[in-house]
């Protein structure tokens, strides 16, 4: 049971730093994008 809680646990943590990464690069190419006038 312990295991399964871990692995859960471990996955929740993945998909966090997969958004926050995701966020990031947003944070990082909107500013960009717009100084391009691509937006």
């Amino acid at each position: 049971m312990a295991r399964k809680k871990k692995s859960k646990f471990q996955k929740l943590t993945i998909v966090m730093a997969v958004l926050m990464a995701l966020i990031t690069l947003l944070a990082i190419l909107i500013p960009v994008l717009q100084g391009l006038n691509v937006f």
